[in-house]
């Protein structure tokens, strides 16, 4: 029996990039021998208040006791055959716990992240530790680490500047979970839809322009599944508040579903998850020419790439004006997440992260 030691920032079952690139793997590495415990940094109560944009002492506090916890931890370490490090050991501060694990435990370290974390990047909500997120830190854990796992070609690229065994094994989906039991009752009217948090909510400003000139051809809902309403005005918009009991019923209401990003660094690092919910759930889907998403999507074969406003207005059209089309492009994603994206075609990549 392998043991292995899972070092999170969230609690389970919270934040979607440790739900789908570690949280849903666990039970099937229980059958291989692989023996997981989860450490989160954080606690429940912590992530209750962690994305509020208010109490910073509280959450200062609440950083303080993920401190003690993460030394307590240590002792623990011992009688582990590995430590999987998602993103990182803890959200500030300089990588205390990554070396005490390799350097003086000697615990190999499998290190795992789907952003381009050695960026700077923060949300309104943690500008006041922003100052104390040593972002260089990562490079080192890197090359502390046994092995490093990321999600898609970009973050490899950075990764292999200091460590040779860097595995790309993209963020998955759970075929089983992303399945509606039932035929979804079908909206009047079609739904466009996007789904998201607060801190990426604006990448949908550029196609507000293509929404509007749709809505002079066409009858559409715009929806945004978040955990708060965009700020900005967008034509049809309605808001549901995302829920994960509810997750999976409230995307199948969509006819198109949509990923608009910028061109940026941080962007180019990003893999594409949006558009495999969508896909796995056969919803035609149309996503930015940025990063990740031209590998996922054979443009025009199980969705659309677009790169211009234009572009954007185009597709929406195309699929709003012939339903079938859309049909057939869904099913195409659904072939496509299941054969190359989902937790069963890289359930084998993933254990041989353990291998000694």
């Amino acid at each position: 029996m392998i043991k292995v030691a899972i070092l999170c920032p969230y609690p389970m079952g919270e934040a979607p990039s440790q739900r789908f690139r570690v949280e849903q793997y666990l039970s099937w590495l229980g059958t291989q021998h692989i023996h997981t415990t989860s450490y989160p940094f954080l606690s429940s109560s912590a992530w209750e208040i962690f994305y509020q944009s208010n109490k910073p002492l509280a959450k200062s506090f609440q950083i303080l006791l993920g401190f003690i916890r993460r030394f307590a931890l240590l002792a623990r370490l011992f009688a582990v055959d590995f430590v999987f490090i998602h993103r990182e050991a803890a959200p500030v501060g300089p990588p205390i716990f990554e070396w005490l694990i390799a350097k003086v435990l000697r615990k190999r370290i499998v290190y795992d992240f789907d952003d381009a974390i050695w960026l700077p990047n923060y949300s309104k909500q943690h500008r006041f530790i922003h100052r104390l997120k040593a972002y260089w830190k990562v490079k080192f854990i890197i090359r502390w680490a046994y092995r490093v796992s990321v999600g898609n070609e970009f973050l490899a690229s950075y990764a292999l500047r200091y460590n040779a065994r860097v595995d790309v094994i993209p963020t998955t989906i759970d075929m089983d979970y992303h399945a509606l039991h039932a035929d979804p009752t079908r909206p009047t009217v079609p739904i466009i839809g996007w789904t998201g948090t607060h801190t990426t909510v604006d990448y949908l400003k550029p196609i507000v322009p293509a929404l509007e000139k749709l809505a002079a051809v066409h009858a559409f809902e715009f929806v945004v599944i978040s955990n708060e309403p965009p700020s900005f005005s967008i034509p049809n918009l309605r808001f549901v508040r995302w829920n994960k009991s509810t997750e999976i019923e409230d995307l199948s209401q969509f006819s198109i579903g949509v990923m608009p990003l910028e061109d940026t660094e941080w962007a180019k690092g990003k893999c594409g998850f949006k558009a495999l919910q969508y896909m796995a759930l056969g919803i035609p889907t149309i996503a930015a020419n940025v990063g990740v998403n031209s590998s996922i999507i054979t443009h025009g074969q199980d969705g659309f790439i677009a790169q211009t406003t234009e572009d954007w207005f185009e597709f929406m059209n195309a699929l709003l004006s012939d339903p079938s089309r859309g049909r057939m492009l869904g099913a195409n994603a659904q072939a496509c997440i299941r054969d190359r994206f989902s937790v069963q075609a890289n359930q084998e990549k993933y254990r041989s992260l353990f291998t000694p």
